[in-house]
């Protein structure tokens, strides 16, 4: 068993000894897309369970271990961990935790500290709590996104990004049910292995990839003209991506007969990464600091144009806007500096919505998250007076919230949809 260790502030470490050992249990938030990162970290030697469960147990766990104060994506994440962590399945004195931070004011930056907080709580204390951050935060011996390992999460992100915007435009429409879910498999299976041999990695190589899974989704037999009410889906990063949180959205629009319209993730990681330039803009700083963070954002645009231009090499898609776009669209309503949380970007991408033809729009809304309340719902009247054609509805997730209600609100939604 390997040996516990801690830094000087008495945190414990996750160790190389560790690594070798330890089975790392990773909350999942977009299935596509975290399937590929649970596989780029396995390429590197490290021992990886994500974990799918959606049962109600696990907001009951969240609340024994956690204030009921506390943001449901936090409450949820840490419930089924822990849930995890006690099912039975796992060796405790062999598991650590997986859990990204982010390092800005949201309290996404502080689940880690929670989590800690809640294995105490439950007798748990030499479990060790792996920080997955670019921001220098909590660093363990055993656990380092070293650059090769960034470069393949990155195209991961933008592959991921790309078969899941393709799939919603297939799913409602496909004849032969689950082709979209098996192409999907085939490729996420094919891209990690490609990433193991360093291929599909370079520019050239990803616009050949990229064009070639295009092709592949055209390929796809579908009935009707694509022509089912479009419902863009926005909100809190969390709520907004993982079936937990949000209930299972997505299938349920699919249920109700509607196409999902999900903004993917580069779009939030570009974002973050411009917040650090935006930052020496508006309060002054290093100069350095907004020079790295500019051109790693060039690197990820560079990456979402491919894509962009991969989508369009096929007239049956409809292609997903570049961040530029976003930003273009947020003047005069918020300034760059609203970037708690996801800040101005989640307003930006109602308006991308509209702006694309989508005017049927659920803003995932989580209890305890107050910049998603003042940019998601705060912002509706003012979308709606500009835009009198958008039909925005605001869906409140808390450990109180039943899915009933929150289907009736989508449901109304969807009418209004129909009849406009």
């Amino acid at each position: 068993m390997a040996t516990l260790t801690y830094d000087k502030n008495g945190r414990l470490l996750f160790t190389k000894e560790m690594k070798g050992e330890y089975t790392l249990l990773m909350p999942q938030m977009l299935p596509v897309t975290f399937s590929m990162m649970k596989k780029v970290f396995e390429l590197y030697g490290y021992k990886i369970d994500m974990l799918t469960s959606t049962h109600r147990s696990i907001v009951e766990t969240g609340l024994k271990y956690v204030h009921n104060d506390t943001c449901y994506p936090a409450l949820l994440v840490i419930g089924q961990l822990l849930e995890a962590v006690n099912s039975g399945k796992y060796d405790k004195h062999k598991v650590g935790l997986l859990i990204s931070q982010t390092g800005g004011g949201c309290r996404a930056s502080n689940y880690i500290h929670l989590l800690r907080k809640a294995l105490e709580k439950a007798g748990m204390p030499y479990i060790p709590v792996v920080s997955v951050n670019m921001s220098g935060l909590d660093k363990n011996p055993g656990f380092k996104l070293s650059l090769p390992i960034v470069r393949r999460l990155a195209a991961g992100m933008i592959y991921g990004d790309l078969i899941l915007w393709l799939a919603n435009q297939c799913k409602p429409y496909e004849v032969d049910a689950g082709a979209s879910d098996s192409l999907t498999e085939e490729w996420t299976n094919k891209l990690v292995d490609m990433f193991g041999h360093g291929k599909g990695l370079r520019k050239n190589e990803m616009r050949e990839v990229m064009e070639q899974i295009v092709a592949d989704f055209a390929k796809i037999e579908v009935t009707g003209g694509r022509n089912k009410p479009k419902v863009g889906i926005v909100g809190e990063i969390y709520v907004k991506y993982a079936p937990l949180g949000n209930n299972g959205l997505e299938q349920f629009l699919l249920d109700e007969g509607c196409e999902p319209v999900v903004p993917g993730l580069t779009d939030f990681m570009i974002f973050k990464v411009n917040n650090r330039a935006v930052d020496v803009d508006l309060y002054h700083g290093n100069k350095l600091k907004k020079l790295l963070a500019s051109t790693f954002q060039k690197y990820i645009e560079g990456l979402q144009a491919i894509m962009i231009q991969a989508v369009k090499t096929q007239p049956a898609f409809r292609p997903m806007g570049a961040f530029s776009d976003l930003q273009r669209l947020i003047k005069g309503y918020l300034g760059y500096g609203n970037k708690m949380g996801e800040g101005w970007l989640l307003t930006a991408e109602m308006l991308e919505l509209i702006h694309m033809g989508v005017n049927n729009i659920v803003c995932t809304q989580p209890f305890g998250c107050l910049p998603n309340h003042i940019v998601g719902k705060g912002m509706i009247r003012r979308l709606k007076d500009d835009y009198p054609s958008s039909n925005i509805v605001a869906i409140d997730y808390d450990p109180g919230a039943t899915k009933i209600n929150q289907e009736n609100r989508i449901k109304l939604m969807i009418s209004n949809a129909g009849r406009n």
